[in-house]
C-alpha cells in the first residue's frame, strides 16, 4: 500500500472522527436545555427529555462512529495480515530446518537400514513444511 494512500485513509477518519464529536457536542448542548415540568403524581415536578429521540441520536453516533474508525483501521488490518502470514511463514521454516537436518542425517539409510521410516517420515515432514513456508510467504506477497 502507498503511503499516500495510508495518509488518506487516516486523513479521512480523524476528519470523520472530528465531524462526530463535534456533532455530539453540539447533539448534547441542545438537549441539555431544560425541558418543560412534568407534574409526577403527587411528587416535585421533574424533567423528561425524549429518550427516544437521544437513543436514535446515539444509534447514529455509533455507526458512524464505526464507519470512521473502520476507515481508520483498514490500512492496519492488512498491513497486520501481512507480517502474520510472514512470522507464519518463518515459522513454519525452522520446522523445515529441523526435519530437513534429521532426514540429512539419516539420508544413507534411504534404501536400507533400520531407520529407512524415520527417514521417510523426517523427509513427508521436511515437504510438507517447506510447502506451508513457502505458501505462506506467497500469500503475503499477493496480498
Amino acid at each position: 500500500m502507498k503511503p499516500q494512500t495510508v495518509g488518506r485513509y487516516l486523513g479521512v477518519g480523524l476528519r470523520v472522527a472530528g465531524r462526530m464529536a463535534g456533532q455530539s457536542l453540539n447533539a448534547a448542548t441542545s438537549s441539555s436545555a431544560p425541558s418543560a415540568p412534568v407534574a409526577g403524581a403527587g411528587g416535585p415536578a421533574t424533567t423528561s427529555p425524549s429518550v427516544s429521540q437521544t437513543a436514535k441520536k446515539a444509534g447514529v453516533a455509533a455507526v458512524s462512529v464505526g464507519r470512521g474508525m473502520g476507515g481508520f483501521i483498514k490500512p492496519f488490518r492488512r498491513v497486520g495480515g501481512i507480517v502474520f502470514l510472514e512470522v507464519t511463514g518463518a515459522f513454519f521454516f525452522l520446522f523445515v530446518i529441523l526435519f530437513g537436518n534429521w532426514a540429512w542425517k539419516l539420508h544413507a539409510d534411504y534404501a536400507h537400514g533400520p531407520d529407512h521410516s524415520k527417514f521417510l517420515v523426517f523427509a513427508a515432514l521436511t515437504l510438507v513444511f517447506l510447502y506451508l513456508s513457502v505458501s505462506s510467504f506467497w500469500r503475503a506477497k499477493r496480498r
